[in-house]
């Protein structure tokens, strides 16, 4: 079976946004956060595109964050938070 980019950044993807519901009812997310961000790129970070995919995966966090609207602010922060710290990390991959 063929992996798709979709296929492979979705569940890592939604685990974020599951995350940052939480956060709207006042769980204290930081810390799985972390965990989810390292553990996605240790699992994307074994493909031979990497980079493109933690690329992809970035702009997934930040459009979600951008369409969350001003009402949810700790649910775009979170997102963001996540999208930032992706980041810092595709840097390893050059």
């Amino acid at each position: 079976m063929k992996n798709t980019v979709v296929g492979l950044i979705t569940p890592h993807f939604l685990r974020l946004i599951d995350l940052a519901n939480q956060a709207e009812t006042g769980v204290n997310v930081d810390w799985h956060v972390r965990n989810q961000v390292a553990s996605t790129v240790e699992d994307l970070g074994h493909q031979y595109n990497a980079r493109e995919l933690l690329s992809a995966f970035v702009d997934g966090l930040e459009a979600a964050a951008r369409d969350a609207g001003p009402g949810r602010k700790l649910y775009a922060g979170v997102l963001q938070k996540a999208a930032s710290m992706t980041s810092v990390e595709i840097k390893r991959f050059d």
